[in-house]
C-alpha cells in the first residue's frame, strides 16, 4: 500500500469523524463538523452553532439561519486559539466546502490542507484557498474516493 492509499484512508477517516461530530450541532437546515488535525493527532474541533452562552437555537421563525451562527471551521479555529496548539501545516477535515470568510480564517491560521465531503454551490471559498496555495481535496465521503 502506497503512502497515498495511507493518506486516503486516514482522510475518510477523519472526514467520517468530522461528520460524526457535526451531530452535535443544534442546527436544523444544516449539521456540518469540522476537525483540525496535525501531526495524526486531532487538535481541535468544530460543529455549526451559536455563540458560547447564546441559546443553542440556530435558526429564526422563518427557519433562516441567525447572523451569529458560527461555522463549523470557524469553531474550530478559535477555539484553537484558546488552547496550546496552532495550526501551522495542519489539515483541517469539514463536512461541506468552506464559504470564503471561512477560507480567510484557514489561510491566516496557517492550515496548509483542505478536505472536504460536500461541494456548495458557491466555490469562491475552495478557489481562494487553491489561490492561497493550499492544498484542496474534495472526497465524496459515500464512495471514499478523492477528486
Amino acid at each position: 500500500m502506497g503512502s497515498s492509499d495511507k493518506q486516503q484512508k486516514l482522510d475518510a477517516r477523519y472526514l467520517r469523524m468530522a461528520r460524526i461530530w457535526a451531530e452535535n450541532s443544534y442546527c436544523q437546515r444544516r449539521q456540518v463538523g469540522a476537525l483540525v488535525v496535525k501531526d495524526k493527532m486531532i487538535i481541535s474541533d468544530g460543529y455549526n452553532g451559536t455563540p458560547s452562552g447564546f441559546e443553542n437555537v440556530c435558526e429564526d421563525d422563518n427557519n433562516v439561519t441567525k447572523p451569529y451562527v458560527l461555522h463549523a471551521e470557524a469553531n474550530a479555529i478559535t477555539k484553537l486559539a484558546r488552547s496550546n496548539n496552532n495550526s501551522d501545516g495542519a489539515t483541517i477535515y469539514i463536512t461541506a466546502s468552506p464559504c470564503i470568510e471561512c477560507a480567510k480564517l484557514i489561510i491566516q491560521s496557517g492550515i496548509k490542507r483542505v478536505v472536504y465531503g460536500e461541494k456548495y454551490r458557491l466555490t469562491d471559498g475552495i478557489d481562494l484557498l487553491k489561490r492561497a496555495g493550499i492544498e484542496v481535496v474534495y472526497m465524496d465521503v459515500n464512495s471514499n474516493t478523492e477528486t
